[in-house]
């Protein structure tokens, strides 16, 4: 197997399901496909003791694959559900709060870094990667011009991993990869045809072992 820690790899988000053993077992075919990093489950619609219920049966699943968990916004969910950490959509406040009472015990990401400024201000909080784009934020075949900016900006002069969103294309991955991003974040592109997420999940890692640049050590 090649070494994928030396370039941009796959982060998952969890689409929005009204059945939590459904959606489970379409996410562990996902994994199946090859390399994941990280998954993220973001709560949609779902009452608190819905999204409890969903965490519950998806994280074992996902840290099964080797991959972490990450529960967005809900630090009693991820506490309950063992995840391996928090996605926070929210902005510096959401996160600075997040860093002080979970971090280093749970990994703590994420920030609604919409332009250059709060990205900055995210990145002084040292979070444990920053996130360009919105987990449903894939509304186009690739991914958001913005966000690829931010990232090459971002990638070349901050020591801090980031995530970008990509778009509905599984082929968006390259754009990402080529700003220089450790991970890139796909949701419809892999969950929109259920059955081809396997498919699309070994699709997507070919071709970033094929073409994505290699970081220096």
């Amino acid at each position: 197997m090649s070494n994928v820690e030396n370039r941009c790899r796959l982060v998952l988000i969890v689409p929005d399901m009204a059945d939590a053993v459904q959606r489970s077992k379409q996410l562990a075919d996902a994994l199946r496909g090859g390399d994941v990093a990280s998954v993220i489950l973001p709560q949609y619609g779902l009452s608190d003791a819905e999204f409890q219920k969903h965490a519950e049966l998806l994280v074992p699943v996902i840290q099964q694959a080797g991959a972490a968990a990450l529960i967005e916004g809900d630090t009693r969910v991820a506490g309950r559900a063992k995840a391996d950490g928090l996605h926070i959509a929210g902005g510096a406040d959401a996160l600075g709060d997040a860093i002080e009472k979970h971090t280093p015990k749970l990994i703590v990401g994420g920030g609604n870094a919409s332009d250059r400024h709060h990205a900055l201000e995210i990145g002084e909080l040292r979070p444990d990667y920053v996130f360009f784009g919105r987990t449903d934020g894939d509304i186009k075949p690739e991914a958001h011009p913005k966000n690829l900016a931010l990232a090459e900006w971002w990638a070349s002069m901050i020591e801090i991993p980031c995530v970008v969103m990509g778009g509905t294309d599984p082929q968006s991955v390259l754009a990402v990869a080529e700003t220089g991003a450790e991970f890139v974040a796909l949701r419809l592109a892999v969950f929109g045809e259920p059955e081809q997420a396997p498919a699309v999940v070994a699709a997507v890692n070919a071709l970033l072992d094929e073409k994505a640049p290699r970081f220096e050590d």
